[in-house]
């Protein structure tokens, strides 16, 4: 006989497939907005907004870490900017004594795995408000390390970063080709995505979600909570990271400032306008949040007033963000008429 439990488990199996079904939808209707947007502008010859949604795209991956932590684990991490900036930092110091992409992004792969683990303990002793603060205060240490190193370029950071050739097998992409990288970079992030959606949609992804709901029933299913915790967390670094690689490519610099708070709260309000816990809404918040800034920006130097408003007028008229309009609207129809 079957026990009474299993039913409501698989319940919840099925809602939390059809939710990340219909992330996917949304993912591929951004992808499509995005190859149209892409040729228009190949075809305009423009450089400056080509360039302006890759930036976007990049910070897309850093706060897709952040929606792993927030909306999956229940973890609010206010120092992913240490591992945005970490990447970008060592992508930019390798590309300039080896211009090769994909040694940089292994190096950088390997940094995040060792500093994701070790800071991953280190946080992963509190909880609560406790664990936001230690995230804080590891980024903070990180980011004032970096402004007082001279070797690092201190506070102007570092500057020089060559062009780089990314070898795909079946043709090179440029980083100084607007539109080439662009493509590349949405390209780059997807798989992000997907990897992300891959690993929360295993029995792995269940767990964090019960450790979100209820974080104390969870030893009782034969699961520790520690280890959850820090595989997320070194599983947010390294999205983080290897995001924050690509920074380099496009702008030629780094600048301490990846690692302020700033950048990491700037992460926070995308996931938290875009639609916590769907993925999805990391893309679309980055972008939202990237055009906004650059036209406000334009118009007044108090944006951050305007984005400040912004972020609270979603919390309380929209508490799951953007996806929250349409995402629902998605599940009804691939849930066949049935919630």
């Amino acid at each position: 006989m079957d026990s009474p439990e299993v039913p409501p488990r698989r319940e919840m199996a099925d809602r939390l497939g059809l939710s990340m079904r219909a992330s996917h939808v949304l993912v591929a209707v951004f992808v499509i907005v995005a190859l149209i947007f892409a040729a228009i502008g190949a075809a305009m010859g423009d450089t400056f907004f080509l360039r302006l949604a890759t930036e976007a795209l990049i910070f897309a991956g850093l706060a897709l870490s952040v929606d792993i932590l927030l909306g999956y684990t229940g973890l609010l991490s206010l120092g992913q900017a240490l591992y945005f900036g970490m990447g970008a930092y060592i992508s930019a110091l390798i590309l300039k004594e080896v211009p090769s992409f994909w040694t940089a992004m292994g190096v950088v792969l390997v940094a995040a795995l060792i500093v994701g683990t070790i800071a991953g303990l280190i946080a992963n002793r509190v909880r609560g408000v406790y664990f936001a603060l230690v995230t804080f205060g590891l980024a903070q240490v990180a980011a004032r390390a970096v402004y007082n190193t001279r070797s690092l370029g201190a506070s102007d950071g570092l500057i020089g970063v060559p062009i780089v050739p990314i070898h795909l097998g079946v043709g090179t992409i440029m980083s100084n080709a607007p539109a080439s990288f662009f493509i590349f970079t949405l390209g780059f992030i997807v798989i992000l995505y997907l990897a992300s959606a891959y690993v929360l949609d295993t029995p792995f992804g269940r767990v964090l979600v019960a450790l979100r709901a209820n974080e104390r029933r969870v030893p009782f299913l034969g699961y520790s909570t520690r280890n959850a915790r820090v595989a997320a967390y070194v599983l947010a670094a390294v999205i983080a990271s290897l995001s924050g690689a690509l920074y380099p490519m496009l702008r030629g610099f780094v600048s301490p400032e990846l690692m302020f708070f700033a950048t990491s709260g700037n992460a926070v309000i995308t996931v938290v306008t875009g639609g916590v816990g769907t993925l999805a809404g990391a893309l679309y918040g980055s972008v939202i949040l990237t055009v906004l800034k650059s036209i406000i920006g334009s118009i007044t130097e108090h944006h951050l007033i305007l984005i400040g408003i912004l972020f609270m007028a979603t919390v309380i008229f929209l508490p799951k963000g953007l996806m929250g309009l349409v995402r629902p609207w998605i599940e009804l129809r691939l849930g066949g008429g049935k919630r």
